[in-house]
């Protein structure tokens, strides 16, 4: 187990961004969000990330280029995308991690893949 987290950790059936939420979903933990950003660690695994890198989204995600869950290992990416039939794999050598600004709706960050490979 990980510092600080009650749970063991599976990249695909207990990621480290994601907890369960009331209705049994996956929901993302925003410090955990962060974490990985400022750490550079995988939302699945909590290992370092190297590259390619990798980011899980539906198609409007995809679309705008501007994910919510956090980078990933492209392996990880992979196995979590088979459980989410409405998520893509967007491989990536560099993101930015955006933070919402006071007049943006939407207040959780976001991840935006600057060269997509």
């Amino acid at each position: 187990m990980l510092r600080g987290l009650s749970r063991a950790v599976d990249p695909v059936s207990a990621p480290f961004a994601w907890e369960a939420g009331a209705d049994g979903r996956r929901e993302l933990v925003g410090a955990r969000v962060t974490q990985c950003a400022l750490s550079r660690i995988c939302g699945a695994c909590a290992e370092s990330l190297g590259r390619p890198i990798a980011f899980v989204g539906d198609d409007l995600e995809v679309a705008r280029n501007a994910f919510h869950a956090p980078p990933l290992h492209e392996s990880c990416a992979e196995g979590l995308a088979e459980t989410e039939p409405s998520w893509r794999v967007v491989r990536t050598a560099a993101f930015e991690f955006v933070r919402p600004t006071k007049d943006d709706l939407d207040r959780r960050p976001t991840f935006q893949p600057s060269a997509l490979i």
